[in-house]
């Protein structure tokens, strides 16, 4: 990896593509840096793990300082970094030296449902890299915008808490991003994720540091609505847990999407759960998608469901929102050709 990354990349747009105009999202990207490949945290709906591997492949921390050395020499560079991550961006320098000897396990995941012994969870290296890129001459400031995994934080007893606390004393922006995606045990393990409990204790470290460094910082919660096995009664209990124990309303919420190779697909076309042989409710009406996505996002929370987002119309009266009863109500309108020949050759 450090002979691929350590290439002279021009870190711009194509001449070619240039001409048609230019790529704001490229901004976010210009002055980031790779620090690995590939995830353990196998969650169920996620391909990460297929097309980059269960083991991390990392690059040295030299090579890491060489190319943010070479960032700093741009002519765009304000002094920002502005992402030092991966896939996950805390599983840098974190791997299981069993796995890299024999290979993954076949009937033990590294993170699900606990952090495996073996793991060796140990944040230093992270810290040693941190210290020595927000050293480069020209840098500013390094952020770690690639989400992270609290559990593997929480699950680090040598050095856990030191990395949360560097990362809220340098390196957050102002959010920091985490992806529970749910609350609910049922729908934890048909994703392959860890209970609330671990997710509980680290939003009240995070906030404790906080607190104690003078910072207002924030948590990025990223939810998934309509995963097989959902309901809107466990959409109702996260909602719920979001308001009373998160104290937020939540934003970042997508409807699930079925991916290639994850068996959380494989749940949503057979509807039997891979692990169990059991069948299993999986929703794939649209409009049930996305009143399950409404009941978490829905701010009034005195007076229950408002409304769907699949109907645009539903913030002008509440008559119009799309509820169960009613839901499968909505027939397609007439083809205005039916029924004649219009293209008919006279």
């Amino acid at each position: 990896m450090d002979e691929i990354y350590g290439l002279e990349y021009e870190r711009a747009l194509h001449p070619y593509y240039k001409k048609m105009g230019e790529v704001k999202s490229l901004d976010t990207i210009k002055h980031s840096v790779t620090t690995h490949r590939g995830c353990y945290g196998e969650c169920n709906f996620c391909a990460i793990a297929v097309h980059q591997g269960r083991t991390i492949s990392e690059r040295s921390i030299d090579s890491i300082v060489k190319e943010v050395e070479d960032i700093s020499t741009m002519k765009s560079f304000k002094g920002y970094i502005s992402d030092l991550g991966g896939p996950t961006a805390n599983m840098y320098g974190i791997e299981c030296l069993k796995k890299q000897k024999f290979g993954a396990c076949k009937d033990i995941r590294c993170m699900y449902p606990k952090t495996c012994k073996t793991l060796n969870v140990n944040h230093n290296k992270q810290l040693e890299l941190l210290d020595r890129v927000k050293k480069v001459e020209g840098v500013k400031k390094v952020f770690v915008a690639s989400g992270i995994r609290y559990d593997l934080i929480m699950n680090d007893n040598k050095c856990g808490t030191l990395y949360l606390e560097n990362l809220v004393k340098d390196h957050v922006s102002g959010q920091l991003k985490i992806a529970p995606e749910h609350t609910e045990d049922e729908i934890l393990g048909l994703m392959g994720k860890q209970g609330k409990d671990v997710l509980k204790k680290f939003k009240d470290e995070f906030y404790k540091i906080n607190d104690r460094l003078g910072k207002k910082q924030f948590l990025t919660y990223y939810l998934i609505a309509a995963h097989p096995g959902c309901n809107e009664r466990h959409m109702k209990n996260l909602k719920n847990f979001a308001s009373h124990e998160l104290k937020i309303n939540p934003e970042q919420v997508q409807i699930f999407t079925p991916t290639p190779s994850t068996y959380s697909t494989l749940m949503y076309y057979t509807e039997i759960d891979p692990f169990t042989g059991k069948s299993m409710k999986v929703e794939k009406d649209t409009a049930r998608k996305y009143k399950q996505k409404d009941i978490l996002i829905d701010k009034d929370t005195k007076n229950g469901y408002m409304g769907n987002s699949y109907n645009k119309d539903h913030s002008k009266s509440k008559d119009k929102a799309i509820h169960s009863d009613n839901i499968n109500n909505n027939k397609p309108k007439k083809n205005k050709f039916e029924g004649t020949n219009k293209f008919k050759k006279k």
